[in-house]
């Protein structure tokens, strides 16, 4: 999340990033100065701009725009990944794991290095994971502006039609703040539970309290692979007919369950969309869940004992329509983007002196909630992101595909491992850790 901050404080923006109006405008002329049809034409920009652009750097009120507790505790915290930038730029492109990879690049880009851009632009010509590449664009786009641009344009017509993609559709938001998609065609499978599957994208800031006196905060700045390998691979999972009401995300971590079965944990969402306009849905959802509350901070390690709670999480964004995509007579969602809020427990005893391998391990902090009696004083890290997800070809044939990911659960978000639309437990929603024990 942070890095969507960078290079874009009021101060980079007015004076040093790309550089001042003296050095870009030689000679300014007054607004007085200008014909009537020019001013009229600035004055259309700048309404137009201002539908794009963050509104804390428009806004008068500091209260519109310096209420952010993420932006302020970012200004604060201290980073916990302690790597120097030349072993970041050594592991970007050698160490063997792609979610460590990844990790390095995204750490190196939030830390706002003036080579950042070209580095990540280098991981997308060289990397052999494709995941790697995307989300290295992904960061690109974070850290904007017209260096970031001219990098994104190189991939506009990679071998790989998703990188493609995703560039062009990046470089489109950059400058129109809307998506651009190819013209490719639609598959849609009739008999699943849901009609779209779409693989999520999700970059997380993790403010991680460090002691009760509230003046000492660290962070963890997650790549997509990396969260996902902790918390879990997200899907976000509508059908036409309730998606302005309500979606699951069906979340899998691989490598928590001993039999190497996918552990899964499914969110239903409800909330509100504003359908003004036809081409796309502004929605604002929350998530309330049952939860077997882990106090080791390890999900599935009941060795200091556990606790039933209630979960809540927040996302809200806009999701875009693709025309061509037709569901039972309704446009498809072709991409969804937007912010995501929630709590949760970190044991520090579990990261404090260990590699950031030994960290990003499978269910190594859990979501918590400060409501709870137990589990509230236990809540020390506030979590925050971003996240994007648009239809993929996944088969490799040329064609989009709409709902073809494999995720386990119902349509109110219960397990459901042989995707039958049926519910193996009514009311489970997360894997039972207690089935799972010997």
């Amino acid at each position: 999340m942070a890095i969507d901050l960078c290079n874009k404080s009021p101060g980079a923006l007015a004076e040093s990033h790309p550089g001042s109006w003296d050095d870009a405008v030689p000679e300014p002329k007054a607004l007085e100065d200008l014909a009537a049809e020019q001013t009229d034409a600035l004055n259309f920009a700048y309404r137009t701009t201002l539908s794009n652009v963050d509104p804390r750097f428009v806004a008068g009120d500091p209260a519109a725009w310096a209420s952010d507790f993420g932006y302020a505790l970012d200004k604060v915290a201290i980073r916990l990944d302690s790597r120097s930038n030349d072993k970041l730029r050594e592991q970007a492109f050698q160490h063997p794991d792609p979610a460590m990879r990844e990790q390095a690049l995204f750490e190196y880009a939030d830390r706002d290095h003036e080579d950042a851009v070209e580095l990540l632009a280098e991981a997308v010509r060289t990397d052999r994971d494709r995941q790697v590449r995307w989300d290295s664009l992904w960061a690109i786009e974070k850290l904007g502006g017209p260096k970031a641009i001219n990098a994104l344009s190189e991939f506009r017509t990679d071998a790989d039609p998703e990188i493609a993609e995703w560039a062009r559709l990046f470089i489109s938001e950059l400058q129109t703040g809307d998506p651009a998609f190819d013209g490719r065609s639609g598959l849609y499978t009739p008999g699943r539970t849901f009609d779209e599957t779409i693989f999520l994208l999700i970059h997380c800031d993790l403010y991680v309290r460090l002691d009760p006196s509230n003046t000492h905060w660290g962070k963890i700045s997650l790549a997509p692979q990396g969260l996902a390998r902790v918390y879990g691979q997200a899907h976000a999972c509508p059908n036409v007919a309730t998606r302005e009401k309500q979606l699951v995300i069906a979340k899998t971590i691989d490598g928590l369950h001993a039999d190497g079965s996918p552990h899964c944990d499914n969110y239903l969402f409800r909330g509100f969309t504003d359908r003004t306009r036809r081409d796309r849905g502004n929605f604002f959802f929350e998530s309330l869940v049952p939860r077997t509350f882990f106090k080791s901070g390890q999900a599935d390690d009941p060795s200091q004992g556990v606790r039933q709670a209630d979960i809540g999480f927040a996302r809200y964004g806009t999701w875009h329509l693709e025309p061509r995509f037709q569901i039972r007579e309704e446009a498809a969602i072709r991409y969804v983007r937007g912010r995501f809020q929630g709590w949760g427990y970190v044991d520090l005893s579990r990261i404090a002196g260990r590699a950031l391998e030994e960290v990003l391990v499978p269910g190594n902090g859990v979501l918590s909630t400060l409501h709870d009696p137990e589990v509230g004083p236990m809540t020390n890290a506030f979590i925050l992101g971003t996240f994007k997800g648009k239809l993929n070809d996944w088969d490799g044939d040329g064609v989009i595909d709409l709902n073809s990911r494999d995720v386990y659960s119902t349509v109110d978000g219960e397990i459901d491992m042989d995707q039958d639309g049926i519910a193996d437990r009514p009311g489970l929603t997360c894997c039972d850790h207690t089935a799972l024990m010997p």
